[in-house]
C-alpha cells in the first residue's frame, strides 16, 4: 500500500492535501450553508484575524499524519509532512499579514 512507503515526496503530498480536505470539512461543518465557497474566502480576506482560527483546525490532520508516521520509523515521510506543515503556516502567516 502506498501509505507503508517511507519517501520524503509522499510526505510532502499527504502533507499538502490533508490540510485542503480538512479545509473542506471545515467549510462544511462550520459555514455550509450560510456561506457559499465564495463567500467564505471572501470573509477571510476581509477578517484577516480569522485566518489563524481556520487553518490551525486545518493543520491538525498532518499532526496526526505526522505522529502516525514518526510512530511507524518512517522518518523521511513525516519529514515532509513537517516541511509542507512549515509551508502552510508561513503562508497563513504572510496571508494574515499582508
Amino acid at each position: 500500500m502506498i501509505f507503508k512507503k517511507d519517501n520524503l515526496r509522499l510526505g510532502m503530498v499527504l502533507g499538502l492535501v490533508a490540510p485542503i480536505i480538512s479545509l473542506v470539512i471545515y467549510y462544511l461543518v462550520k459555514f455550509y450553508p450560510t456561506f457559499s465557497i465564495k463567500d467564505f474566502f471572501d470573509f477571510l480576506r476581509t477578517n484577516k484575524s480569522q485566518i489563524t482560527a481556520v487553518s490551525v483546525p486545518c493543520l491538525v490532520l498532518n499532526i496526526a499524519l505526522f505522529t502516525y508516521y514518526i510512530n511507524s520509523h518512517k522518518d523521511s515521510t513525516a519529514k515532509g509532512i513537517f516541511a509542507a506543515t512549515l509551508i502552510y503556516a508561513i503562508l497563513a502567516l504572510l496571508f494574515k499579514f499582508i
